[in-house]
């Protein structure tokens, strides 16, 4: 174990001794317990997490009280427990945008996660998830892991087309166009109005040309002109060269599967699938029948995107995070956070590789070594080729996300929750709005929702 993680958990270990001598516990000699939440909430992934929790009470004689919380509830649950004074100490595999919501709410201890990153090394972080997790200069959270929106495409029918990777708005509608043909669809994309699956892919495609939520100041600037050019080239690529009907996060994945699409927007949690991984979700495309991963080997991954009016790329990407709230007992909850990203980091990444990538950059090569899948398990690095692990490990380095940097995570909460822009995208697709009239329904229906919020 590095040195620096040693002086941490030494210390958090002479606080527990000192605790316990002095009656910190609920009784006299009581050992210090910490409540702390996860959202990670399933319960094959509950019980990886009480196996590693069960090893740091053995090292530390902390005991730590797991609950599961669901990602839909979070906002509903942390409420509550902050009107009843009955907090969590920790809270983990926070979203960005729950993370600004606390922070909004302070209900956060925002001390704490820069001493534990510094105790660990801030130089094994990746910057950008450090950076997507500060507010004015503190560090709001310790960003853990995350997964990315992609590209993912045809390899095998991009080279024989004489194709290069769609990594522009340029490239992947010069793809789209070429390889719309009879039984194939350019690109299946979603577009289903109440689909989040929908806002995501868009905001992946939107932040490839510099559009933006919101401003600096908060303004809503979605119908700025490189907001008005990702509409209109969104909804060019769903009307030409797409599968028709209001697709969705299932359907876009199913035609892919099938092989009648050259092209789709989705997320890393795919990779096990892609690779015949998971029972529910198997390829099927005529040559997926005789080789399970056939569709993996011929899918080439675009990870950061550009489009014509961006300085540079961009991608759609979560971090999620551990948090220490305002309340919490601060060296306990330390020492529990800084055990979960040193020694159980591993495991935890482990429950999901493909949809947890390492903010800790030294965990790469054990990253690559962890088994993914569901019904049938299989390191990643024994489907994909090394350079398309080395791309997708280095993906949060390009993420970006509409209105956190500007600290307007609660607004972007309650757009996920109400949807405007996939709305105006239907309508678009439909033929019923313009590309700037569908900007426009868009900017005025967030700031509608953000009229509502309480500030």
């Amino acid at each position: 174990m590095p040195k620096k993680v040693t002086a941490v958990l030494s210390a958090a270990l002479l606080v527990t001794a000192t605790l316990t001598a002095c009656g910190g516990g609920e009784e006299q000699g009581a050992a210090p317990k910490i409540t702390v939440w996860t959202e990670e909430n399933l319960e094959d992934r509950m019980a990886v997490q009480r196996q590693i929790i069960a090893e740091f009470t053995k090292k530390t004689g902390i005991q730590v009280e797991l609950v599961g919380v669901a990602e839909d509830q979070f906002s509903q649950t942390v409420t509550a427990a902050a009107a009843a004074d009955d907090l969590p100490d920790v809270i983990g595999a926070l979203p960005l945008a729950s993370v600004r919501e606390l922070q909004a709410n302070d209900l956060l201890d925002t001390e704490t996660p820069g001493r534990i990153v510094d105790g660990l090394g801030r130089d094994t972080f990746s910057p950008r998830a450090l950076e997507l997790d500060t507010a004015d200069g503190r560090l709001l959270a310790v960003p853990s892991d995350g997964w990315a929106q992609l590209i993912l495409y045809r390899k095998d029918l991009f080279e024989k087309a004489g194709l290069r990777p769609p990594d522009t708005y340029e490239a992947l509608e010069a793809a789209a166009r070429k390889l719309n043909t009879g039984g194939m669809a350019g690109i299946t994309l979603a577009i289903a109005p109440k689909d989040s699956f929908t806002a995501q892919s868009f905001e992946h495609v939107a932040l490839a040309n510099g559009c933006q939520l919101v401003d600096n100041s908060g303004n809503v600037v979605l119908n700025s002109p490189q907001c008005v050019k990702a509409f209109e080239f969104y909804a060019n690529l769903a009307k030409n060269y797409s599968v028709k009907g209001k697709q969705d996060v299932d359907t876009t994945r199913a035609t892919y599967f099938s092989g009648k699409a050259a092209m789709m927007i989705w997320s890393s949690f795919i990779l096990d699938e892609l690779a015949g991984l998971r029972k529910d979700a198997l390829p099927s495309c005529p040559e997926c029948r005789k080789d399970p991963e056939w569709l993996a080997r011929n899918t080439g991954i675009v990870t950061a995107l550009k489009g014509p009016d961006a300085s540079a790329p961009a991608q759609y990407g979560e971090i999620v995070s551990w948090a220490v709230t305002r309340d919490a007992a601060k060296e306990p909850a330390s020492a529990f956070v800084t055990y979960m990203m040193d020694e159980g980091y591993a495991r935890w990444l482990g429950m999901a590789p493909e949809g947890k990538f390492p903010t800790r950059t030294t965990f790469a090569e054990q990253w690559d070594k962890l088994p993914a899948g569901v019904d049938t398990k299989k390191p990643l690095s024994e489907i994909y080729p090394a350079d398309v692990l080395t791309t997708l490990r280095e993906s949060p380095d390009t993420f970006a996300r509409w209105g956190i940097p500007q600290g307007q995570g609660k607004l972007v909460g309650a757009t996920m929750g109400e949807l405007p822009v996939p709305k105006a995208l239907s309508a678009l697709v439909d033929g019923s709005l313009t590309p700037q009239a569908a900007a426009d329904q868009a900017k005025a229906d967030v700031e509608s929702i953000k009229r509502g919020i309480r500030e």
